[in-house]
């Protein structure tokens, strides 16, 4: 059985690795020149299954009013004439309700603690190395409110199982020593030992030659355009101008999946959330991070890699705008001396944009569609890089018709049209 997988950023390729790995084979086609080049490229490298929360939570309505006055504000709102951008904003502020908090939270967690499984399986299996560190996550607390809203992150942890650690000023300090200078800007952290960090990039590098040696074709710089569907079946997709053919197709082009899969009727409502980060070389490793530390008042991510700091966060809802600005720049210099000062060269630092595809509700779609032999594995917000090898795994397991190994319950593009 011949597998198209469309899309070789994380999810493309982890995908494209265990579908090979089930036997199949599997060609994957990319717009780029090679993989993981877009939202995978400099994302924050955390693995955080235990953080794997929804954006639409009680209160945030009241918080993004407040944020759209706040210097520094963690969300970016820009109206475009793109009436996909209101109905998902639309769709985000019903799920914004406890109940549906639980449900969705309930889900991401589910489908990121199975992916914590397949990372330690591959890694124990292939000995793949990515700057990895496995020293847990550090989550900052600046004001007493927000260490008693954690309360009910914490209710899910203990319904899933997760170990985790609730860290004064003096237990922050004995797993992050280079928080020192900062120590008293913070009132508490919770900690998740279990997860873990490393380069997004140079991981989908190295397992594209790990899927390569199973046998998958990768074709780069490949225009994407249309499927040909017939009868409730996908026939082809054209390419480049040409109708090429497989047995079953998987479309993994993150934000880009909604503009295809709308083409033969379906509707997924993923949209472009910008994100931005920065990769800082190290110039006094006492004052640097030792694994990843999340802010939870700015709402950004510092994590380690060997010998740099990649800080990354913010979200705007802006479409598919690119473009790098100063003041966002500037954003992210101050809010990297809020948390760790002189610890990195910030003349030196590179500066990246890319779009996270973000549902509504938080969770992915990842499962089939009305047609017999087209798949999504799309949607994973800021979380593809802990989502990805779950994903794929438990993609692959529907594929071959064999059961997978945690819940379907809520995973696949049918929640949307109940």
């Amino acid at each position: 059985m011949h597998i198209y997988v469309l899309g070789s950023g994380i999810v493309g390729v982890t995908t494209a690795y265990y579908l090979a790995k089930k036997g199949f084979e599997v060609t994957v086609l990319d717009r780029q020149d090679g993989p993981a080049l877009e939202t995978s490229f400099a994302n924050a490298g955390q693995i955080s299954p235990g953080y794997a929360s929804p954006w639409a939570a009680p209160g945030i309505p009241l918080k993004a009013i407040k944020w759209l006055f706040q210097e520094d504000a963690p969300l970016i709102m820009k109206p475009t004439l793109d009436i996909a951008q209101y109905r998902w904003l639309w769709s985000l502020l019903r799920n914004c309700t406890a109940k549906n908090y639980a449900i969705n939270k309930e889900r991401m967690v589910r489908l990121s603690e199975y992916s914590r499984l397949c990372f330690d399986r591959l890694r124990q299996e292939t000995g793949i190395r990515y700057e990895d560190r496995q020293r847990g996550t550090i989550q900052l607390f600046r004001t007493q409110q927000q260490l008693d809203d954690s309360a009910k992150d914490i209710q899910v942890l203990k319904e899933m199982g997760t170990p985790f650690e609730v860290l004064d000023r003096a237990g922050i300090l004995r797993y992050e020593p280079g928080l020192k200078e900062t120590i008293n800007e913070f009132v508490g952290a919770l900690r998740l030992p279990l997860d873990e960090t490393g380069d997004c990039f140079i991981f989908s590098e190295r397992l594209v030659e790990l899927a390569k040696a199973l046998g998958v074709r990768f074709q780069f710089a490949q225009h994407i355009e249309r499927f040909d569907d017939q009868n409730g079946v996908i026939k082809g997709i054209w390419v480049n101008g040409e109708l090429v053919t497989a047995d079953a197709y998987v479309v993994a082009l993150g934000s880009y999946s909604t503009a295809l899969l709308k083409q033969v009727g379906i509707d997924v409502p993923i949209y472009p959330l910008k994100g931005f980060s920065l990769t800082v070389p190290i110039i006094d490793e006492s004052k640097a991070p030792q694994s990843t530390v999340l802010d939870e008042t700015y709402k950004v991510a510092l994590t380690r890699f060997d010998q740099r700091i990649r800080m990354g966060g913010m979200a705007g809802v802006n479409g598919f705008d690119l473009s790098l600005k100063d003041k966002y720049l500037k954003t992210m210099h101050k809010i990297f001396n809020h948390v760790f000062p002189n610890s990195g060269n910030l003349q030196e630092a590179t500066f990246w944009t890319g779009l996270r595809p973000a549902t509504p509700d938080g969770t992915p779609i990842v499962g089939g569609t009305r047609y017999s032999n087209l798949w999504i594995n799309s949607g994973h917000g800021t979380l593809g890089w802990t989502m990805s090898c779950g994903a794929a795994h438990y993609l692959a397991d529907l594929i071959a018709g064999e059961k997978p190994e945690i819940s379907t319950e809520g995973l696949d593009i049918s929640r949307y049209t109940r």
